[in-house]
């Protein structure tokens, strides 16, 4: 019995541990080569007769330099202010078209969510241009409503049909006895739909956070100037001059900008796989 045991937990390691493990250090290794580069005073950086993961002279030198010479919190504040905003209003647009599609039964419903996650799909290099003319005719150039209403275009469509998906997990059962005691559709929805769908609204309120701290090109056209720069805009452009890169100082920012990305994280994994897998309230 001992050695079909030790066997099956030899079969397990290997299976299943020894996967994990290298799954594991794949993800984590982008962000520990980061804080290697971000430790490292400018004159190891580019020395290929060391060691690359050896952190012999350690420094915060690029950290002071990146607090001290750009205005990073100034951009963590733009940053924030822009995601939030819009994490929250396309969540809840995201809410009421998921749980239309989800959970009405309609003429054209199926139609419409292909429709909506077809719209996802589209380059947001094709639509800047459009939008940059919206944008102007509304003078909101640097400002933080050029974000805010420009970023759900692309949030609300993988969002909406992410819920719709879900709230189609939900038994109806319950929705159709909360109707029969008397409810009306829209209290059936804040009070039996909603609480139950908590998982699957924090998968894609943390997909829209993530997309929208991330995100690149329509921060750098429509609120590119002055210290109205997101952080990835900010960085590039205060730590990239020319051919020359500031490495320390680039992976610095690295890590710090991710730090937010990583607290939502780990406040909601288990809600954020559970949103995934949809398993739990699956009827």
């Amino acid at each position: 019995m001992a050695m079909v045991g030790s066997a099956t937990g030899a079969k397990r390691i290997l299976r299943f541990h020894v996967p994990l493990a290298f799954y594991a250090v794949f993800l984590l290794f982008p962000f520990l080569w980061m804080l290697i580069v971000s430790l490292k005073p400018d004159q190891e950086l580019l020395d290929t007769g060391q060691n690359p993961f050896l952190l012999a002279n350690a420094t915060f030198t690029h950290y002071r330099y990146l607090f001290a010479e750009t205005d990073i919190l100034r951009y963590a504040l733009n940053t924030a202010v822009v995601t939030v905003v819009a994490t929250v209003l396309s969540l809840t647009c995201s809410v009421l078209i998921g749980y239309a599609l989800g959970r009405l039964r309609f003429k054209g419903g199926y139609l419409l969510g292909v429709i909506i996650f077809l719209a996802y799909l589209v380059p947001p290099t094709v639509l800047f241009i459009p939008l940059a003319q919206v944008v102007a005719r509304f003078n909101l150039y640097n400002s933080y409503w050029a974000l805010i209403f420009t970023y759900p275009t692309f949030l609300i469509p993988f969002a909406s049909w992410l819920l719709m998906g879900y709230f189609r997990t939900i038994s109806r059962e319950l929705e159709d006895a909360a109707l029969v005691d008397g409810a009306s559709r829209w209290q059936a929805m804040w009070r039996i739909i909603l609480p139950l769908a908590i998982p699957g609204i924090l998968s894609a309120g943390i997909f829209c956070f993530t997309l929208g701290w991330n995100e690149f090109l329509y921060a750098l056209v429509f609120m590119g100037g002055g210290d109205m720069k997101t952080i990835p805009v900010g960085v590039v452009s205060d730590l990239i001059r020319a051919d020359v890169y500031q490495w320390g100082s680039l992976m610095a920012a690295g890590i710090l900008g991710s730090v937010p990305v990583a607290i939502a994280y780990s406040f909601f994994v288990d809600q954020y796989i559970s949103g995934l897998t949809a398993g739990s309230t699956k009827g």
